[in-house]
């Protein structure tokens, strides 16, 4: 069976120290733009400190990806892990805005050696045959973090505190660096020509879906951003549900379907998933209760649940022996889109409001769709 020959005890572990590295990372969703709202902090502000991890792992994304041709991905994987270990412990003496951003710069870093090698690492463990269904799986360490950590760590801060918070964060990553510990110390990319080594591959075979991560992760970042100020706003205690219900749909939707991407072509799952964004922030903007909410919650869920597995798999196709620059390429324009997408996002709401600001980031996925559809989608037909 398929999935005998994915869950490897390779593939066990990296899911593990993946999954808890996740929790921490998702257990800042909701509650950091909070944390800084009580110290002040103004909108665009807000969106600056958020956006910073993401944006400084840009610059790293594409060197780790190079090394990773030649140094193991357990090496990387350590590294980040605990890097992550020792800002979030960091979080309870940091204040805005220079000691915070330095902080968020730093676990920046880590996060691009983290999750660079560990998808890698999956990508190159996955039998050819089920490599998106692999993907796909591997995804749902990231999805129970994300549907259980939100509402965990505000049910926390209201309950408890923030340093409790930060010290939960600390221990979830000293145990994804215990899982990492028993991963293989040998590399597992295959070995590649001398040309693909020697410098970043980057081309258009790879440059359309890097562009197409950029925008994905763009709505992605504002939302992580805003979503939960706004929520707090119209009234919800608990903006954490929201994630909680996406990510719920994330899970259901790669476990039944994670089987079908393999036998339809990377086109024809793409499309959809773009209207799923563009419906899902429309609704958004006209939303103000936790039920609409929710509805939103699951429709963005099943967009994100085939996008990001079908574009890496994409990628990965069209990169060959490359693979391991290309993902790093890859990773950083998701990177730079989160983080951008804070940063703009954070200036427009703070013009004028989270309607509007909602609004936009569906017409940012309305040009992502033309992109896909005139560009994207036409050159890959070409040989």
């Amino acid at each position: 069976m398929a999935i005998r020959k994915i869950l490897t005890p390779e593939f066990v572990y990296v899911f593990l120290s993946q999954l808890a590295l996740s929790f921490t990372v998702n257990l800042l969703v909701p509650t950091l733009p909070i944390y800084l709202a009580g110290l002040g902090a103004q909108e665009e502000t807000i969106g600056v400190l958020i956006g910073a991890l993401s944006v400084s792992s840009v610059i790293l994304r594409p060197a780790v990806g190079k090394a990773l041709m030649k140094v193991p991905e357990r090496k990387f994987m350590l590294a980040g892990a605990l890097i992550y270990a020792v800002t979030s412990i960091s979080y309870i003496v940091a204040s805005p805005f220079w000691p915070f951003f330095i902080v968020r710069i730093l676990q920046g870093v880590g996060a691009a050696f983290f999750y660079t090698a560990s998808v890698i690492m999956v990508i190159n463990i996955s039998p050819e045959a089920h490599r998106t269904e692999s993907i796909s799986y591997f995804y749902t360490a990231y999805n129970f973090a994300f549907a259980i950590a939100p509402a965990a760590g505000m049910y926390m801060i209201n309950l408890m505190n923030f340093p409790s918070l930060f010290l939960l964060c600390t221990a979830l990553s000293l145990l994804s660096v215990i899982f990492a510990l028993r991963l293989p110390k040998k590399s597992n990319q295959p070995p590649g020509s001398k040309s693909a080594r020697s410098g970043l591959f980057l081309d258009l075979k790879t440059f359309h879906p890097a562009v197409m991560a950029f925008a994905g992760n763009f709505l992605w970042g504002a939302v992580a951003a805003f979503f939960p100020l706004y929520a707090v706003s119209q009234g919800v205690a608990n903006p954490g549900f929201f994630f909680g219900a996406c990510a719920v749909t994330l899970i259901v939707t790669r476990m039944l379907g994670g089987r079908v991407l393999d036998h339809y072509g990377r086109e024809r799952v793409i499309l959809p998933c773009l209207i799923a964004f563009i419906a899902s922030m429309t609704l958004l903007s006209f939303s103000k209760t936790l039920p609409l909410f929710i509805l939103v919650a699951v429709i963005y869920g099943t967009g994100i649940a085939f996008f990001f597995p079908t574009i890496v798999a994409y990628t990965v196709e069209r990169a060959g022996a490359a693979r391991g620059s290309a993902m790093g390429i890859f990773t950083a324009a998701g990177d730079l889109g989160a983080g951008v997408g804070a940063v703009i996002m954070g200036v427009v709401v703070h013009l004028t409001n989270y309607r509007v600001m909602f609004l936009c980031l569906a017409f940012v996925a309305v040009i992502s769709l033309g992109y896909f559809h005139y560009f994207m989608k036409q050159r890959s037909k070409s040989p």
